[in-house]
């Protein structure tokens, strides 16, 4: 059985040439048992006619916003609510700018803006109006989103006669595409019922009422992962040292302090975790004592005292039950032989490691990863890199290769 039999797909057709290619998709949709129903823009009338597409999908084409017939029940919301997928192709220049800036100005980026259907876009346009920085500044929003995914588009000669990227994928690509995306949505909720422990952000050890020592870790890796983990059904527990950051929707978050805050509110609900994901950045050290008024200066030189905080990472991964554990090392220099060390020294599952510079890793949206976990009896090091990316799009690629490494243990 197909997996878009009896699937509800809005079908968003804009004004391009491409638009012809749009009937066959439909055919296709249609043929793998999706109920397809077709949103024209405008523009997209000028190329094909909606009876072409009626006469496709059985359904009448919905062409306007405010279409007293349909809307006399709220009918763009009803649609929106129906939607298991909207799939925009052609998607050009034009809508992709406005659903970037979340504008609802015809029937088409309504259903975007009110629908939580997972929305998937084909683009199709000249070369150069692909290439402006103007359109890849609204791309790279839009892949923000978790909801957004994008087909295409493919290279090679356009209507205009430019060669270049820029022409709408082939339907047959499209349907791949769509298939794909629902075997997504499947996957999604692969976390469900799992419990995921996330600490993230940095941690701050007071010197006196004044000052206090800490580093530069924004927590937005570890949100982004919170996210991620949502996204895959978890229910997520966020365990965050003081950051800008707001909350995912949907996590239990606890905030603390200091490395000793952090280390009891894991140890609260450690018992019940699934996984644990240490990607905070624990200070390693605290000052003896907190002095209680703030220290004068009156020495050239000031000598504190510091003590060891206790080990999060080490401690959840030495429990007998323990649940899979993974931690990160941002390093300066040796990136991947200090994060061997690690994975070896803490009895680790994964780590996960990262370089750090005034350019990489704290602070920034983007970042690079290796990920390394034993295999094979624990004997060997295996390794993968993900490459040069957003923080959010890292944290759903880490997600997905801790699902594919430890589903079994999942399972149990």
């Amino acid at each position: 059985m197909s997996v878009l039999k009896n699937k509800n797909i809005i079908l968003g057709v804009c004004g391009g040439i491409a638009a012809y290619k749009s009937a066959e998709l439909v055919r296709l949709l249609i043929k793998q048992g999706a109920q397809v129903q077709v949103v024209m823009t405008n523009s997209a009338t000028e190329y094909v006619t909606p009876l072409t597409f009626q006469a496709l999908s059985g359904k009448e084409v919905r062409t306007a916003l405010f279409d007293l017939g349909a809307e006399a029940g709220m009918g763009h919301i009803e649609l929106a609510r129906w939607a298991d997928l909207i799939l925009i192709a052609p998607a050009t220049a034009n809508t992709m700018a406005k659903i970037a800036l979340g504008m609802a100005d015809d029937l088409l980026t309504t259903l975007c803006l009110a629908s939580n259907a997972p929305l998937l876009i084909a683009p199709a346009m000249n070369q150069q109006m692909w290439r402006n920085e103007a359109t890849q500044s609204n791309v790279e929003i839009l892949k923000q989103r978790n909801s957004v995914s994008f087909c295409g588009p493919a290279e090679g000669i356009q209507a205009c006669g430019d060669s270049g990227p820029g022409r709408m994928e082939e339907p047959d690509g499209l349907l791949k595409s769509v298939i794909d995306e629902f075997d997504v949505q499947a996957e999604k909720k692969c976390l469900k019922g799992k419990k995921v422990l996330i600490t993230a952000g940095p941690t701050i050890e007071d010197i006196d009422p004044v000052r206090y020592m800490s580093n530069r870790s924004s927590g937005k890796m570890g949100y982004a992962i919170a996210q991620a983990a949502l996204n895959l059904g978890a229910d997520v527990f966020l365990i965050s040292g003081p950051t800008a950051l707001e909350a995912p929707e949907g996590a239990k978050v606890f905030m603390v302090r200091s490395a000793r805050q952090m280390y009891d509110a894991v140890f609260e609900v450690i018992d019940s975790i699934d996984i644990f994901i240490a990607t905070a950045a624990v200070a390693d050290y605290r000052p003896v004592e907190k002095v209680g008024q703030k220290i004068k200066k009156n020495t050239d030189k000031l000598n504190i005292e510091l003590v060891k905080n206790p080990d999060i990472l080490t401690a959840v991964a030495a429990l007998p039950q323990k649940p899979i554990s993974i931690g990160f090392a941002a390093e300066t220099n040796d990136v991947e032989s200090y994060a061997k060390s690690k994975l070896e020294r803490k009895n680790l599952d994964m780590i996960v490691a990262n370089k750090v510079s005034e350019t990489e890793g704290f602070e920034g949206d983007n970042n690079a990863l290796q990920l390394l976990w034993r295999v094979q009896n624990n004997k060997e090091i295996s390794s993968k890199k993900l490459p040069y990316a957003t923080k959010k799009e890292l944290a759903k690629q880490l997600m997905n290769e801790i699902v594919l490494l430890f589903i079994k243990e999942l399972k149990s």
